[in-house]
């Protein structure tokens, strides 16, 4: 009688040497994830913008020119007195309001001016520290210069008895030399700072609104950017 436990070899139970265990399978390799396609290379081109004399657009424009370094910023300065026909030559402009044909426009007030009174710094009214009132140049030779943006009013003026100057530089020059006063906005007043003259705050009188004003018609890409950077939007903001 064969012993118990005695079977054929790699039988049910015998001693049989054990199957090798399969080889584990090597995990799939990740996929890279696919790189976007570059977007298009856009073309170099120039965005022009106007501004009248004493408008400020300099921290917009350095926004600009780190946000878009492929469109040049040109900037042209355009006078108050035609800058409804400058329009037709720029991309967008800053403007003293009012502006003709503000139908045909989209404007966008920006900030408003301080109306100032140039004067000689040997005449009496350089006793006031900061602000004059209207009343306080009463009498006084009042000149308005052709390129005038205020049409400030002033009761009981005396006219000038030559010409009015050609522009706002030529007023301040005229003033320099002891002959009557000036208002213009403070920008101005700046602008053609000179030795020979102060100014004080107009305190009653009109303000200068500087706007950005573009064309209906030629709203572009670029001049929604534009807005963009003067409303304060950043480079991820909607529009």
């Amino acid at each position: 009688m064969a012993k118990s436990g005695s079977g054929p070899r790699g039988s049910r139970g015998g001693t049989g040497r054990p199957r090798a265990a399969a080889p584990a399978r090597k995990a799939a390799p990740a996929r890279r994830p696919r790189k976007p396609a570059p977007a298009p290379r856009e073309e170099p081109r120039t965005f022009t913008l106007g501004a009248v004399p004493g408008a400020t657009p300099g921290k917009w424009i350095g926004v600009w020119r780190e946000r878009m370094p492929h469109v040049s910023l040109e900037l042209r300065e355009i006078a108050a007195s035609t800058q409804r026909a400058a329009l037709d030559d720029v991309d967008a402009a800053l403007v003293r309001l009012p502006i003709d044909g503000a139908d045909d426009l989209h404007v966008i007030p920006l900030y408003d001016e301080l109306p100032v009174v140039v004067m000689s710094t040997e005449s009496p009214l350089t006793a006031a520290d900061e602000e004059i009132t209207a009343a306080d140049i009463a009498g006084e030779v009042v000149i308005v210069p052709a390129d005038d943006v205020l049409g400030a009013q002033i009761p009981d003026a005396i006219p000038p008895a030559f010409a009015p100057p050609v522009d706002t530089a030529e007023a301040i020059a005229t003033v320099a030399a002891g002959v009557g006063v000036v208002i213009v906005p403070m920008s101005l007043a700046r602008a053609h700072q000179r030795r020979d003259v102060e100014y004080r705050v107009l305190a009653d009188g009109p303000v200068s609104t500087v706007a950005l004003a573009w064309r209906r018609d030629a709203t572009t890409e670029d001049v929604e950017t534009f807005v963009g950077i003067v409303r304060g939007r950043t480079a991820r903001s909607s529009r």
